[in-house]
Parts: structure tokens; sequence; C-alpha cells
């Protein structure tokens, strides 16, 4: 018989940019990509709704969201762990 497939959850490292919504937190990661016709490569910043059960996060912060289940229209990431504080 053949192994199931494991499918892992994907990991983003990112800073929190707003804490202002009741359990969520708005997210942004920031990745690079080279660009196909300049070859160079381009910042690219894209913003992720997470859920905070806790609203432990705050404006600043580095954090780790993982991805889960839909919990609303747009936001199907999680709060894994703060990494880092803002200062």
């Amino acid at each position: 018989m053949a192994e199931a497939a494991v499918k892992t959850k994907k990991e983003f490292v990112g800073v929190v940019k707003s804490d202002k919504m009741e359990k969520t937190i708005v997210v942004a990661v920031e990745t690079t990509a080279l660009h196909a016709l300049y070859k160079k490569y381009v910042r690219r910043i894209k913003k992720l709704k997470a859920h905070d059960e806790t609203n432990d996060a705050k404006t600043g912060d580095r954090v780790r969201v993982v991805e889960c289940r839909p919990i609303s229209k747009e936001k199907c990431w999680k709060l894994a762990e703060i990494i880092e504080r803002a200062k």
C-alpha cells in the first residue's frame, strides 16, 4: 500500500502592521522575486489577516503565521508565535 503524502502548512514571518481588530492582526510579509525581463530582485509585500486568539501581538512585532482553515472571508492564517517584540 502506498504511503499517504503529508501536506505541510505554509509559514511566513512578517511584521504586524495593525492590531485594531478584535482577535485579528494584519501582517506584512516581504519576499524578493527575480524580475523576468530585467533580472533584478524586486521586493514584494503581501498583507495577510491572521487570527490572534489572545490579542497578544501588537503593532511592530515580528511574528510567525501558519496556514489554517478559513476563519472568515479573508482570514485563513493564525498566529503561531511572536518572534520579537516591538521596541
